[in-house]
């Protein structure tokens, strides 16, 4: 209802007859009830405090848009100033607004603002001033504690906010120095005073085992436990398919079905059947955990679940969307065990074409768990010694095997884009200690699942796409044709084109496998992936620009993402004819919002898994120092060089240790050269480097270029 009345007014505020007037103008002339004055006023409150109207100084209310101002969020950088990212970019559809650091006005990394632009059409960036903070971004901060004399100071783990935070004595809490704390802003930095903090609580030392992960979730503000009224729903649950609850369901437990995960996964939430048909076409069943009979809209685990949006991956833990009950228990596709499933079974012919499909409430049994890794060895070893063990199912796995290659190669040949980036899993002992860095093995038997989940994603978007229905699509927008212009600028100093006036993933695919194999192929990889738009969540189909789909979506993984729970939460409403149109009005009003959360709760999740790897690979380095590795120049920039080893740990280079010249910071060619020796380092380039300090406070890890004759002394 709010929701609803926000829209009129903005309607009414909007309008070309609108001038600026009070509020108790805009209530007679909108004939506003006297019983209702006081929620209007209500209404009109928030919109101000979200940033959606603007209140002068005079009174008056107007949008931001009318004055020349956007609203979004306002990103910070090391260096002092930012940039806003824009949110109402419907109305101001450029790029975001670049705040010099004197005109960030009190606003802090991930704060939502209200800005106002003071300078565009100068063909560069727009520049701007940050009027209102509207919300800040963290809630707390958490960071390092500095003990002083007669006060401390907190150097924030996260370095784009970079003013150091001002704790007086007698809001320390009794924190030393090398303790990571947690701290509440309770002044905002003015000019160029720092911001001042109370420690809300101490973690622990940055020495003691688990610290360093436990920093990152608060720093992340992520949720581990759940809360009781959740535990008290979860405890109704039973632990085991009812039979009432197999009624009505299409029966699928005579059929061979098989699992293929990792070998340390716990909740499998995807099964697989597959069978040649005698017309030459493959009979590929997709079974996906149908997690929604037990988590019901809008009760408390449903509500969680939301608030989770994803199940989050860090290192030495999972932070799971669901309980463990149902994660790992009734959701989880167990072995010779009754589950519920919603499933896409599809009839694809020899070209990978999906020629008839049924979406369907299922009852399955999994006649056996596979991993990855003992698939592969089957299909790829003659003498696996997981052959006898496994024969009944050799017949299976070579089908999939087929099936797989005719979608990979459908994939490929319509534009598909595969990026070829190692990945790395850091392996710990029992104290949490980094042992080794090993390299993901992407083989067969991942490729055929990824294949299958791909297919069963585009089918079940593309069904509900006609049908014209509310859904969630997973959307990858083309790439702006300025981030395009300067990569290609950048490419063809490597001698590569990008071919076609019209921007299509295959003219990228295409560049990408010119470049395979060759010395600067990552570099190439990178410049590409640093041009795309990220993938989002969102209500209306955009289609997939990296995929080279029109249609795609997030089906297949209701255990671990929100979204994927929210289209089971509707396929089954179509599938019981409940999707009438009151129903349809509500999901069209809530989805959007849907979509935003999710959205940002996997940028989230992202960076958290990202800053938990820096931490661990930074202390599997320590006791290096001194030793000498072999790496590529992975980016360039003003304050450093970046290099990456072949494990995936990543070091900088400062300009200022390397020795035999001076060089300057070539930006547009992204490369360093020497004023004398007319050297180069250049983005690609394979170098020699010597660990020199590694910084578990700063999260960082120093190298020096060295030479052979270097190593050989």
């Amino acid at each position: 209802m709010l929701e609803e009345k926000k829209e009129k007014i903005l309607g009414f505020i909007k309008c070309k007859e609108y001038k600026p007037m009070k509020i108790n103008d805009i209530m007679m002339l909108m004939e506003v009830p006297t019983q209702d004055k006081d929620l209007f006023q209500q209404v009109i409150n928030e919109m101000l405090v979200e940033g959606k109207l603007f209140l002068t100084q005079k009174g008056k209310i107007m949008t931001p848009e009318s004055l020349n101002m956007v609203y979004g969020t306002y990103t910070s950088t090391a260096k002092g100033f930012g940039f806003v990212i824009v949110e109402n970019d419907d109305i101001y559809n450029k790029k975001d607004i670049f705040i010099h650091e004197k005109n960030s006005n009190g606003a802090m990394h991930k704060d939502k603002v209200l800005c106002q632009i003071i300078e565009d059409d100068t063909g560069k960036r727009p520049e701007g001033i940050i009027i209102k903070v509207l919300e800040k971004g963290y809630k707390h901060i958490v960071g390092t504690f500095e003990q002083n004399q007669s006060f401390g100071f907190v150097i924030p783990d996260e370095k784009r906010m970079y003013n150091d935070i001002f704790i007086p004595k007698k809001y320390t809490m009794g924190a030393v120095t090398g303790h990571k704390v947690v701290v509440e802003i309770i002044k905002q930095p003015e000019g160029d005073k720092k911001p001042e903090g109370r420690v809300t609580e101490i973690i622990g030392h940055i020495n003691d085992p688990g610290v360093d992960i436990l920093s990152i979730i608060k720093q992340f503000d992520l949720p581990t436990d759940f809360e009781d009224i959740v535990y008290k729903q979860v405890e109704n649950i039973p632990s085991e398919v009812l039979e009432e609850e197999k009624i009505n369901r299409l029966d699928l437990r005579n059929i061979k079905t098989v699992t293929i995960d990792g070998e340390d996964a716990k909740d499998l939430d995807d099964a697989i059947t597959i069978e040649k048909l005698d017309n030459g076409h493959y009979n590929l069943g997709v079974h996906i955990a149908d997690v929604t009979h037990y988590v019901k809209e809008g009760t408390p685990l449903d509500r969680e679940a939301l608030k989770r949006g994803t199940s989050v991956y860090l290192v030495d833990r999972v932070i799971p969307m669901l309980p463990h009950k149902l994660s790992n228990g009734i959701c989880s596709l167990n072995q010779k065990e009754d589950r519920l499933a919603l499933s896409c079974i599809m009839e694809i012919d020899k070209n990978g074409n999906v020629v008839n499909h049924q979406i369907a409430e299922t009852i399955i049994n999994v006649d056996k768990r596979m991993s990855y890794t003992i698939v592969n060895d089957v299909l790829t070893n003659e003498d696996s010694c997981y052959l006898e063990d496994n024969k009944e199912f050799l017949n299976m796995f070579k089908t999939m095997e087929e099936l797989r290659n005719i979608l990979l190669q459908k994939r490929i040949k319509r534009g598909a884009i595969e990026f070829d980036f190692e990945e790395a899993k850091i392996l710990l002992d029992e104290n949490r200690k980094p042992i080794e860095i090993k390299l993901y093995d992407r083989n067969v038997a991942t490729s055929i699942i990824e294949e299958f989940m791909l297919i069963a994603n585009e089918t079940v978007a593309e069904h509900y796409y006609w049908l014209e229905l509310p859904f969630v699509y997973r959307s990858h927008e083309e790439p702006d044709i300025e981030k395009v212009e300067e990569m290609a600028e950048f490419i063809s100093k490597f001698g590569y084109k990008l071919k076609g006036s019209n921007i299509h993933s295959k003219a990228f695919q295409k560049l990408l496998d010119k470049a395979k194999g060759t010395p600067e192929e990552m570099i190439i990889s990178r410049v590409v992936l640093r041009s795309f738009k990220q993938a989002r969540y969102t209500f209306r189909n955009e289609g997939h620009f990296g995929l080279a789909a029109n249609y795609y979506c997030h089906f297949t993984s209701p255990i671990r993402r929100y979204p994927d729970l929210q289209i089971h939460r509707i396929i089954k409403e179509n599938i019981s004819g409940k999707l009438d149109e009151k129903r349809i009005n509500t999901l069209s009003k809530k989805l959007p919002d849907v979509c935003l959360k999710c959205s940002t709760r996997e940028r989230v999740a992202d960076d958290a898994e990202r800053e938990t790897c820096l931490v661990k690979k930074v202390e599997f380095m320590e006791d290096k120092v001194g030793q000498i590795f072999e790496g590529v120049i992975s980016s360039v920039t003003s304050w450093g060089i970046y290099v990456e080893l072949p494990n995936t740990v990543e070091g900088m280079v400062s300009p200022k240790t390397i020795e035999d010249d001076y060089y300057y910071y070539d930006e547009k060619n992204m490369q360093y050269f020497g004023e004398k020796t007319g050297k180069r380092y250049c983005l690609g380039d394979v170098v020699k480097v010597k660990l020199v300090d590694t910084n578990l406070y700063e999260r960082t890890i120093d190298f020096k270029f060295v030479n052979d004759e270097d190593i050989e002394q």
